[in-house]
């Protein structure tokens, strides 16, 4: 059995996880600014979706108030700071359930530890200047996440040799920086990112070949949700990729992934069940 220890929290990986996408911003791709009144974050907004998103079965609440959507402005570490961990501090009192912060920010890092989260997603794979002893202090859970170059100009147009093996060479690189700092590989986990300096036929080829990244050893996020890759093969609005995005989190789950991050909870939540029905299938006979 995997048990991955979240602070005062702990998730079985032997089940698949469902992670709640909150997004604490006025510009994320697909609900930026859901939770903004006359320009001010409404905590009270936030908690209440993520009230929602567990009573619908998510495990893990990921809250991130900086987007990293293609060509997506910086914010800076104050209003980062500004519009994360009054959501972290109201939830952590408030909700039984894993809260991750996706950001990249050491100071953000270290706060939002002190306030309750429970694991760090971090986009740019604790690459910036003081993240990696940030996370290693922290004791917390970290997902490291495949990127080439920054959300400014991650979409410039992305090239590889062999995806899958710059991908592991990528993990490899940054698992050993994890290890110089105390980091334990129980504590690792590892998202491809989907969407990340990647074309729609990367990510196809990827998503294809999810099951090759197992070879690391370490549990696999996704975060297909409601992505342009969707758009990419169906041809539909953001508020339209619904049954896309089922989809790749179902091929997701049959292919390896341990936590599936995504908007639509009760949806996803059905498909991942039913897929780890399919997937648990012993072959008896009925006869």
């Amino acid at each position: 059995m995997t048990i991955l220890q979240c602070g005062s929290r702990a998730l079985d990986l032997e089940r698949v996880q469902v992670m709640g996408i909150l997004n604490a911003t006025p510009d994320s791709f697909s609900d930026g600014g859901k939770h903004f009144r006359h320009h001010q974050l409404s905590v009270e907004s936030a908690l209440a979706r993520a009230a929602v998103m567990l009573k619908e079965g998510a495990s893990i609440i990921d809250i991130g108030g900086e987007s990293t959507r293609p060509g997506a402005v910086r914010v800076s570490l104050q209003e980062e700071l500004d519009r994360v961990l009054p959501v972290v501090e109201a939830i952590a009192k408030e909700l039984d359930v894993v809260i991750s912060v996706d950001t990249s920010q050491p100071e953000l890092i270290s706060e939002a530890a002190s306030l309750g989260a429970g694991m760090i997603n971090d986009v740019r794979a604790l690459c910036l200047p003081g993240a990696l002893h940030a996370a290693a202090e922290s004791q917390l859970p970290i997902c490291l996440m495949h990127m080439k170059g920054t959300p400014q100009d991650m979409q410039n147009a992305p090239a590889y040799n062999n995806i899958i093996d710059e991908v592991i060479a990528f993990f490899d690189t940054r698992i050993k920086a994890c290890a110089e700092v105390g980091i334990s590989a129980e504590r690792l986990i590892l998202d491809p990112g989907f969407g990340f300096a990647k074309t729609l036929e990367h990510n196809l080829f990827l998503l294809n070949r999810l099951e090759q990244l197992d070879r690391l050893g370490y549990p696999l996020l996704t975060g297909t949700s409601r992505k342009s890759m969707i758009a990419g093969v169906l041809d539909r609005e953001v508020d339209k990729r619904l049954s896309g995005s089922l989809a790749t989190v179902a091929i997701a789950v049959m292919k390896g992934a341990k936590i599936v991050r995504v908007h639509d909870v009760s949806e996803s939540v059905d498909v991942v069940r039913m897929t780890e029905a399919v997937m648990r299938e012993s072959g008896e006979s009925d006869e």
